[in-house]
Parts: structure tokens; C-alpha cells; sequence
């Protein structure tokens, strides 16, 4: 979260960033269909800026427009002043007026992200579950009961997890702001409202989706440490270091192949590393075994 506020274009993912977008239209705000597409309306990215100017300017508290007409924002923040003009008067914080300017209630936008994000959500995953059993139409029609149950169980955890990681990340911007002073972590907030968002992954636990989602994470999060500090010259980037990285990569996958072959997934995975290590291509019925009796 603290790459997607502050260095966005640099250092995170951009089709992870719109996933994360798309899925957060409660504290995202899109331009209202009655006003004018000649009217200035703050883009996303206009809007995220401004979150990371608000936590360089220590969490400034908000007076509205509507009771103080001579109110101005800060220069830096002036592109946000149609989203932020019109907003709730008993708003008391600049960060909330930007995230919900119509609600000035905190918890009760955070339950319209459940009510609004969670049916789309679902939506995509039964879509996007139900595609990946098409391979095994066959199997399915034999016995649909089964893969239905499994299907929908998929879809529901990740629903879940989606829409409690996106809208508690984004709801930390008001908790910390209640709980913390505001000159306390003014920008490392990000990287525990990321933490309390993360934390919804306990309902993905022990589930092949759940060991997907972390492993994308986790290769996410690296590139964008890397990336980063790249740019703010806490490391130089090393000459030949992709090679470096994979070689590094297979020797601790042939390290834990090694120690547990069942733990590589991945039946051409293993295959693979066999050929590689000059032992026999046919293994995968003793590393079946494995898995069962772990």
C-alpha cells in the first residue's frame, strides 16, 4: 500500500493497481453522471496523489467550503477542490472528505464497500473459477454436486478476501487517524493499513488459491522494494543480477526439491528438476505417495 500511494508509476504493478481501483468504488470516487464532462472532476490518479500529499502534510484537519466560503486548500491540493468543496460539512478530516466526501460517517462507508464491492467481486471469481473448470467439462457433468460445492466455496473465500483487504487497507486511513496523533507515522500508516489488510488472507489459509494469492503477493511486493529502493538510492542496480536472481531461485528450489519433493508443485515442475539433476523422468507415482502420507 505504501508503493501504490507514493510511488505508483515508479514501483507497483499497474494492473494490480487498477484491480485495487476497480474494486474500491465506496473511497474511489467517479464523476457524478449529473455533472459536466466540461467540469474539472480529479482523475485516480490525481486522487492518490493527493492521499500521499495529505500524509506529508501530517493528516490536516478539514473546514468546509459550505460553512466557510473563504476556506482555500493548500496549493498542492487544489486539484482535488471538486471533489472536496461540495463535501459533508461535519467531515472533520481532509483525508475523509477526499475518500467519502458524501458520508461522514467512517464505519458506514466501510460497510457500503462490503455491500457494494463484495457482489462484484463474486461475481468475477465464480466467472473466473467456472473458466478454469472448462478442461474438465467431462468430469463435471459426470458429477456436478461436488464441483458445484467446491466452486462456489472458491468463489466465496475469495470474495471475501478481496473485499476485506481492499476496504480495510483503505479504512485504516480513518482508524489510524482516530487512534494515532497526527504527526505519529505520518507516512508509514500505509504500511500497517497494508498489514490489517493483508490479515483477511486467514481466510484463504490451507487453500490453492490462497497459496497463489500470496505467492503473487509476495513476487509483487519484492519487485516493488526492489524498485523503490532503486529509486531513492537505498541500492544500485547489479549488472547481470536477473541472472543472479535465477540462479539463486533454482538453487533453493533444488534445495527444498532435495529435502521434500512433494513440496515443488507442480508434476512438470518435478519432472524438470529431474531431468536437470539426471534422475529417471518417471518419479511421479513415489512423490504421490508422499503427498499422501503427508
Amino acid at each position: 500500500m505504501h508503493a501504490f500511494v507514493f510511488d505508483r508509476r515508479d514501483a507497483f504493478p499497474a494492473g494490480y493497481g487498477n484491480f485495487i481501483i476497480k474494486h474500491s468504488p465506496a473511497y474511489i470516487k467517479s464523476r457524478p453522471p449529473t455533472s459536466s464532462p466540461l467540469t474539472p472532476w480529479p482523475s485516480t490518479d490525481t486522487l492518490v496523489d493527493a492521499l500521499a500529499q495529505i500524509s506529508r502534510l501530517r493528516w490536516p484537519s478539514f473546514t468546509s467550503p459550505i460553512l466557510f466560503p473563504t476556506t482555500t486548500l493548500p496549493v498542492s491540493l487544489a486539484a482535488l477542490a471538486p471533489l472536496i468543496s461540495p463535501a459533508h460539512p461535519l467531515i472533520p478530516r481532509l483525508s475523509c472528505a477526499a475518500l467519502h466526501p458524501s458520508d461522514p460517517s467512517c464505519l458506514r462507508t466501510y460497510i457500503s464497500h462490503w455491500l457494494l464491492t463484495l457482489p462484484r467481486a463474486a461475481r468475477f471469481f465464480l466467472l473466473l473459477y467456472s473458466a478454469l473448470l472448462l478442461p474438465r467439462l467431462r468430469a463435471v457433468l459426470a458429477r456436478p454436486a461436488p464441483y458445484l460445492a467446491a466452486l462456489l466455496l472458491r468463489a466465496a473465500r475469495s470474495s471475501v478476501f478481496l473485499t476485506g483487504a481492499v476496504g480495510t487497507a483503505w479504512a485504516s486511513v480513518c482508524l489510524f487517524q482516530r487512534l494515532l496523533p497526527r504527526s505519529a507515522l505520518p507516512t508509514g500508516r500505509w504500511f500497517l493499513g497494508g498489514f490489517l489488510g493483508g490479515m483477511w488472507a486467514v481466510v484463504l489459509r490451507g487453500s490453492a488459491e490462497g497459496r497463489a494469492q500470496a505467492l503473487y503477493s509476495a513476487r509483487a511486493s519484492a519487485d516493488s522494494l526492489w524498485k523503490v529502493g532503486r529509486k531513492r538510492g537505498w541500492w544500485k542496480g547489479v549488472r547481470g543480477g536477473d541472472v543472479l536472481l535465477f540462479a539463486a531461485s533454482l538453487a533453493v528450489v533444488g534445495a527444498v526439491y532435495e529435502r521434500e519433493r512433494a513440496a515443488v508443485e507442480g508434476g512438470m515442475v518435478r519432472r524438470g528438476l529431474r531431468v536437470m539433476r539426471g534422475e529417471n523422468w518417471a518419479e511421479e507415482r513415489e512423490v504421490l505417495e508422499e503427498k499422501k502420507e503427508v
